[in-house]
């Protein structure tokens, strides 16, 4: 048992009950057996669902209540007590727990999951891990990979040799390699068909590449699945997007088909019925550039780990179709997150931390260094860096928030223009997943006239108050019945229920730190102005003009030119409502469509009034430039000249000296 509480990789392969269930409940006896000396257990994932998961399983297992010595903290939700000895967590929920317990005293064992998938959460965990087992060497880590850990894995913890422990099986199944010619897609939808009318037992997962090809695919098989003989049984399609795994429903004499992508490897060693599997053998990444602050889509082979991994879901006795070639020469590992990834948060945290300098951080892999240095400028633009590069007070209090920097940053200046009320709720529904669902289809038509109804004419930000509000309002109502309100407004419950759950989490976090909360005033037009520059006050960045009058909208930080995403409010679904010269997005979505989601109306002065003056005269040379140079300098000069005395009190001033000099 000791091998377990040192310093470990564990590879993981079919049996995720001993992995997950057994190990943490062994590293919990190991604490008992010390009686708790060096503290309790944590064990961190990357989804919160699978946390959730864990700690079900793992309470029923050891015949105790959820809540009491097994628990489990989320984002949005906190299930333990004083009494918790095994602890199931996000792995950025404990970076947080980090801020106010910086050597994780309560902890005697730290089990970090999951650590192939290179997130940057984990990878700054294990980071900070290997200070924190510095100074507190009665610390054991225990680190779990679904894949080979690489020497430098290997190595980071201790410096040196670190004791391994892997878990084999009997293997995979059969794996058959045949080409797509290059439509895996069409191949991989023929072979669900094919598996189906087999009448083999078992269910299937499908690894496509993006969401929008799982949509489809599951359209097209829930209507190829009404034409089936009835004595092949029901084809069930289950759509699992990554970053959102939930319980897969019971199914009696039916064949369950999963469709998903990466990074949802995971989420299936548990599913035994699994048989088959369909491998695309590619996945989609984002990759930040912060030469044009944008996300880009990159679609690139999957790793020779995640390979292995899928074929390994399908046990010995089942079959894995790789829809390309035997002789593709796949990526030896995944490529760190942490690498091609926006990093102003971490940034953020880390100098929270106290951490002055990224060499100290002892990073598997570290940042790119022109993404280090364009996070870093942007804290210094949102004043969250002193003179010195480190925090200083505004910084500090951003990072109180579970929030972006320039959220955090929008969210504070609303205590300053008394809007406290509507920028709360703004920040909660746009950090949760989007509440519009768009549904494909004779539908569309019907979603968009139902959002429609929710438009403000002051821009998306202002929408997003109103849909917040109509739903605390039909929550609020007892004769209400929410979830079908939301359904028939093409609403997403459960993005609203997160969103609510936030805004209760950002107001008390403001009552905490002794922040005003303004009374709501929403509809006023002192109030719609505030609204306005507190958001300019974090989000100046994202700033477009249209240049032609025509919907091409000129991004100012990088001189891209992009598009209204069609459903916004100023989008192709409202015609007859004017564009907008200026405006403040949210989002830029560079590749995918070069469009600007959750769209707002500004005027070029309101501006320059919230714009530093050091970001300013960093801007590219522009047309869109020389236009705001004009306003600053008249602006400049009109207060110049009312802080210029008349020539009255300059006569008086001088009376006034005179006398005094007398």
């Amino acid at each position: 048992m000791p091998i377990f509480l040192q310093r470990c990789f564990l590879k993981k392969k079919k049996n995720l009950t001993f992995l997950l269930l057994q190990i943490p409940q062994w590293c919990a006896e190991f604490c008992l057996s010390v009686q708790f000396r060096h503290g309790m257990v944590v064990c961190t994932q990357i989804h919160s669902q699978q946390a959730v998961d864990l700690a079900l399983r793992v309470a029923d297992e050891m015949d105790v209540n959820v809540g009491h010595e097994v628990g489990y903290s989320i984002p949005l939700e906190k299930c333990c007590a004083s009494e918790t000895v095994l602890r199931f967590c996000t792995d950025n929920m404990l970076l947080r727990e980090m801020m106010s317990d910086p050597l994780l005293e309560r902890y005697g064992v730290v089990i970090v999951d999951q650590a192939h998938q290179r997130t940057v959460a984990a990878d700054i965990l294990l980071g900070l891990l290997k200070n924190i087992t510095l100074l507190r060497p009665e610390l054991r880590v225990v680190v779990m990979s679904a894949v080979e850990p690489t020497p430098k894995q290997l190595t980071h913890l201790s410096g040196s040799e670190v004791p391994v422990m892997r878990i084999e099986t009997q293997g995979a199944g059969e794996v058959v390699y045949t080409s797509s010619g290059g439509n895996y897609f069409c191949s991989a939808l023929r072979l669900v068909l094919e598996i189906h009318h087999s009448e083999e037992w078992g269910d299937v997962v499908v690894f496509l590449v993006t969401t929008q090809e799982i949509d489809l695919a599951h359209d097209i098989l829930c209507h190829e699945g009404r034409s089936l003989p009835p004595h092949l049984g029901e084809l069930v399609p289950i759509v699992m997007h990554p970053g959102q795994p939930g319980s897969l429903p019971e199914t009696e004499r039916a064949r369950r088909v999963i469709l998903t992508s990466s990074p949802n490897e995971d989420f299936f060693w548990a599913v035994r019925s699994i048989r088959f599997v369909i491998d695309a053998g590619l996945e989609k990444r984002w990759v930040f550039n912060p030469r044009i602050r944008a996300n880009s889509a990159v679609i690139q082979p999957i790793s020779a780990g995640q390979a292995e991994s899928r074929k390994q879901l399908t046990g010995p006795d089942g079959k894995c179709f790789c829809l390309y070639p035997n002789d593709r020469q796949l990526p030896a590992e995944v490529r760190p997150h942490i690498v091609e990834s926006d990093i102003a948060s971490t940034v953020l945290f880390l100098k929270r931390m106290d951490i002055s300098g990224m060499g100290h951080c002892h990073f598997i892999d570290r940042p790119d260094p022109e993404g280090l240095m364009q996070a870093l400028e942007e804290l210094d633009y949102l004043a969250a860096l002193d003179n010195d590069g480190n925090l200083s007070e505004m910084g500090i209090i951003m990072s109180e928030f579970p929030l972006e920097p320039q959220m955090a940053k929008t969210v504070l200046a609303s205590c300053e223009f008394d809007c406290v009320s509507e920028v709360v709720i703004i920040a909660a529904m746009l950090t949760v997943p989007s509440c519009f669902i768009d549904p494909p289809g004779e539908l569309k038509a019907e979603a968009n006239r139902s959002h429609m109804k929710f438009q403000h004419p002051e821009g998306d930000h202002f929408t997003l108050i109103n849909i917040y509000k109509a739903f605390k309002q039909h929550q609020q109502d007892p004769y209400s019945n929410e979830e079908k309100w939301c359904q028939d407004f093409f609403l997403s419950h459960t993005a609203l229920l997160m969103a609510d759950a936030l805004h209760a989490e950002l107001t008390d976090t403001l009552k905490r730190i002794e922040l005003p909360i303004s009374v709501p005033a929403f509809g006023s037009r002192s109030n719609t102005l505030n609204v306005k520059t507190a958001l300019l006050a974090g989000f100046f960045m994202q700033v477009a003009r249209d240049v032609d009058g025509s919907g091409n909208y000129f991004i100012l930080t990088n001189k891209h030119v992009a598009q209204i995403h069609p459903l916004s409010g100023y989008g192709a679904k409202s015609p007859k409502r004017g564009l907008p010269e200026w405006v403040l997005f949210h989002e830029h979505s560079f590749s995918e469509d070069n469009c600007l989601r959750t769209v707002t109306h500004i005027t070029p002065e309101e501006f320059i009034q919230m714009t530093p003056q050091h970001f300013f005269h960093n801007l590219p040379p522009s047309e869109s430039k020389d236009i705001l140079q004009n306003l600053f300098h008249h602006a400049a000069r009109r207060c110049r000249e009312e802080k210029r005395p008349s020539q009255e009190e300059r006569q008086q001033e001088q009376t006034s000296e005179r006398c005094v000099l007398q």
